[in-house]
C-alpha cells in the first residue's frame, strides 16, 4: 500500500484513479438505493464544503457532525479535514437528558460549528439542544455545487477528529486522533483483515460510533472499496435487512457487536431469507462488546444452510483511544476459544477447569497488529504479568492517541503509562485480560464493572447471562449486574433486567425473581438481595449498546428505575 501523509491525500488519490467508482451507497430499510458518492463526488462535495468552512471558521476550530442516517455525514466529515477543522462526530441528542452525553460533549469541545442536513437544520428543538451563542449552523448537501479552495494537505500530526469514549463506565473523554493514527490504524486493518478494492462492506453501525465509522466507512475507503450504508434503526427493525444486502452486493465484510449477530439469529425467517446468499462474506466481525461463544455458536448453526462459512467469523478488540482496532486474527482461520476454571478466573488466572462445573468457555481476539504491542499488566504496580495470568491490557503502537482533549491527568494517566522497568507510552485500556502462549487476547472484562463480594472477583456480564437464559421473558443483552453496600457497609448483589414488552404482563414477578437467586446461587454462590424488573428500553447503554452498569447503578439508587408491577 502506497505511504500517504493524510485522509484529504488519500481522497485526492481515490478520486484520480477511481473517479467512477462508488465509495459509499445508502440504502433504505427496504433495500432500495437512495443516494450515491463517486469517489470523484465524495472529493468535489468535500472540496466545495472545505471552501464554505474556511469562511466560518479557522483550522484547529471544532465543528460537531449531528446527521440523521445517510451520505451527508461524509461529506461533511472530508469537508472539515480539508479545511484542517478538526471534526467532532456526535449522535442525535436523546430527549431523556439525564442519559445524553452530548451536553458534555460540547462544554468540552466548545465547537465554533455545528454541520447537518438543510431538513435538521430547520429544527427548532435541535437547535435548543446545542444552544450556545458561538455555533454556527452549516447545512450540508450531497451536490457540491459551488468553488473549491486550493488549501494545504494537512499534517500527519494533524488532529482528524475527535473520538468521544463511550462512557460506559466515566464521563466522555475526547481522543484525539491524527491523520497519522487515522493512516496507521487503517493500514493495520487492512493487514489484519485481508481487505482489498474488492471488499465490499456493509454497514449498519452509526457513523458516530467508532466501529461504524473507521472500520467500516473508512476502511473501505482507504483500500478504494466500496461501503454500502443502512439505517441502524433498519437493522434493528428488520435485522435480516443486513443479511439481504450482503447477499445482494456480494459483500466480503460486516461488522458489528455481539448483540446484533444475537438479533439476527433471533429475529431468523426461513421465508425471509429465501434466496438470501452470505457465502460471499469472509469478515463477520464480531466487537465493540463482550463476544460470547454461545452467539457465534448460534450464529453458525443459523445461517450455515444460507452460505454463511463459520471460518468468517472474526472475533476482535478495540476501542477510541487505538483509533479503533487493537487485534484481531487472520481472514479465513476462524475464532479460537478457551474452556477456563471459573473459580481460578476469580483469582485472575486462566487455567483448567476442575470439574465440569467449573467450566467457561472465553473467546479469544485475535493477536495484536502489524506494528503494535499488547502487555497484560498488573495495575497496581504497573508489572508485566505472563501468559494466563489476567490484568489490564495495556496497548503501543503508531495507532494509540496521544492526548485527549483538555484532560491532561487523563492524557498523563491513561494515554502516557509506562510499565515497571520499560520504555513507554503505553495505553492503559481499563480492560481485563490475558494473553495466552501464542499471544492470542482474552478479554475478560472493565476493571470498574468488576463487582468484588467478601474479596472475591465477578464478572457482570456472566452474571447477566447467567439470568438472561432461564426465560425468554428476560431481554437478551438487557441486564445490569453490580454491587452496592448494605446497612452495615458489605457490597451486596443487585440484579436490574429488562422484560419483553410481550412478557410484561404476563410474568409472575415473584416467581421469576426466585427462579433468578436459585439460579446465582447455584452457578456463582451469591445471594442476589435486590432484583429489580424494569421495561424494555429503560436500562442505560451507550451508543454502540454497552451496558451503562455505573449509570445503572446510579439510577437505581436514586430510585429512577421504575420497577414494573
Amino acid at each position: 500500500m502506497d505511504t500517504f501523509r493524510s485522509l484529504v491525500a488519500v481522497l485526492a488519490r481515490r478520486a484520480a484513479e477511481q473517479p467512477g467508482d462508488r465509495a459509499y451507497v445508502f440504502v433504505s430499510d427496504r433495500g432500495t438505493e437512495e443516494a450515491t458518492l463517486t469517489f470523484r463526488q465524495l472529493h468535489d462535495s468535500a472540496s466545495a464544503l472545505a471552501a464554505r468552512l474556511t469562511l466560518a471558521a479557522r483550522p484547529g476550530d471544532c465543528a460537531i457532525l449531528v446527521f440523521p442516517p445517510g451520505l451527508e455525514f461524509l461529506v461533511a466529515l472530508f469537508g472539515c479535514l480539508m479545511a484542517g477543522i478538526v471534526a467532532v462526530p456526535m449522535m442525535m441528542p436523546r430527549r431523556n437528558s439525564a442519559r445524553d452525553a452530548s451536553a458534555a460533549i460540547l462544554a468540552n469541545c466548545t465547537p465554533a460549528l455545528a454541520l447537518t442536513t438543510s431538513a435538521f437544520a430547520l429544527r427548532g428543538d435541535l437547535q435548543a439542544r446545542f444552544a450556545q451563542e458561538s455555533i454556527r449552523w452549516i447545512e450540508v448537501d450531497l451536490a457540491g455545487d459551488g468553488a473549491t479552495a486550493n488549501l494545504p494537505e494537512p499534517a500527519p500530526d494533524d488532529i482528524a477528529l475527535l473520538q468521544y469514549t463511550s462512557g460506559s463506565t466515566s464521563e466522555p473523554k475526547g481522543v484525539m486522533v491524527s491523520h497519522a493514527n487515522l493512516l496507521a490504524n487503517l493500514e493495520m486493518i487492512r493487514l489484519a483483515l485481508g481487505n482489498t478494492g474488492q471488499s465490499t462492506h456493509v454497514n449498519w453501525v452509526p457513523l458516530y460510533h467508532d466501529m461504524g465509522l473507521i472500520l467500516n466507512a473508512l476502511g473501505a475507503f482507504y483500500v478504494g472499496a466500496t461501503c454500502v450504508l443502512m439505517a441502524p434503526n433498519a437493522f434493528m427493525q428488520r435485522p435480516l435487512g443486513w443479511l439481504r444486502a450482503i447477499s445482494h452486493y456480494r459483500a466480503e465484510v460486516a461488522c458489528g457487536p455481539n448483540f446484533g449477530f444475537d438479533l439476527c439469529v433471533s429475529r431468523y425467517r426461513a421465508d425471509q431469507m429465501e434466496g438470501i446468499d452470505l457465502s460471499s462474506l469472509k469478515i463477520a466481525l464480531n466487537g465493540a462488546e463482550p463476544v460470547h461463544a454461545e452467539t457465534i455458536d448460534r450464529f453458525n448453526a443459523t445461517f450455515a444452510p444460507h452460505g454463511f462459512d463459520p471460518r468468517a467469523m472474526y472475533p476482535a478488540y478495540g476501542m477510541a483511544e487505538a483509533t479503533l482496532l487493537i487485534s484481531g486474527g487472520t481472514r479465513g482461520d476462524g475464532h479460537a476459544t478457551r474452556n477456563i476454571s471459573r473459580t481460578a478466573l476469580q483469582a485472575h488466572a486462566a487455567e483448567t477447569p476442575s470439574g465440569t462445573d467449573d467450566g467457561q468457555i472465553v473467546v479469544g481476539c485475535g493477536r495484536a497488529l502489524a506494528g503494535e504491542r499488547i502487555a497484560i499488566v498488573e495495575p497496581e504496580r504497573r508489572v508485566r504479568l505472563p501468559a494466563d495470568r489476567v490484568g489490564e491490557i495495556w496497548v503501543g503502537g503508531a495507532n494509540i492517541a496521544r492526548a485527549y482533549w483538555r484532560n491532561d491527568e487523563a492524557t498523563r494517566e491513561g494515554l502516557n503509562a509506562e510499565i515497571a522497568g520499560e520504555d513507554g507510552p503505553w495505553l492503559r485500556t481499563g480492560d481485563l485480560g490475558f494473553l495466552d502462549v501464542t499471544g492470542e487476547l482474552f478479554v475478560t472484562g472493565r476493571i470498574k464493572d468488576l463487582i468484588i463480594i467478601r474479596g472475591i472477583n465477578h464478572y457482570p456480564q456472566d452474571i447477566e447471562r447467567t439470568v438472561q437464559s432461564l426465560d425468554g421473558a428476560l431481554r437478551e443483552n438487557c441486564g445490569a449486574a453490580f454491587s452496592v453496600p448494605d446497612e452495615s457497609g458489605e457490597e451486596t448483589l443487585v440484579i436490574v433486567q429488562e422484560v419483553e414488552r410481550t412478557a410484561r404482563h404476563t410474568i409472575d414477578a415473584d416467581e421469576i425473581k426466585g427462579q433468578i437467586r436459585e439460579a446465582i446461587a447455584d452457578n456463582h454462590e451469591l445471594s442476589a438481595r435486590h432484583i429489580t424488573l424494569i421495561r424494555p428500553g429503560a436500562l442505560p447503554k451507550t451508543t454502540s449498546g454497552k451496558i451503562q452498569r455505573k449509570l445503572a447503578r446510579r439510577l437505581w439508587l436514586d430510585g429512577s428505575l421504575e420497577e414494573i408491577s
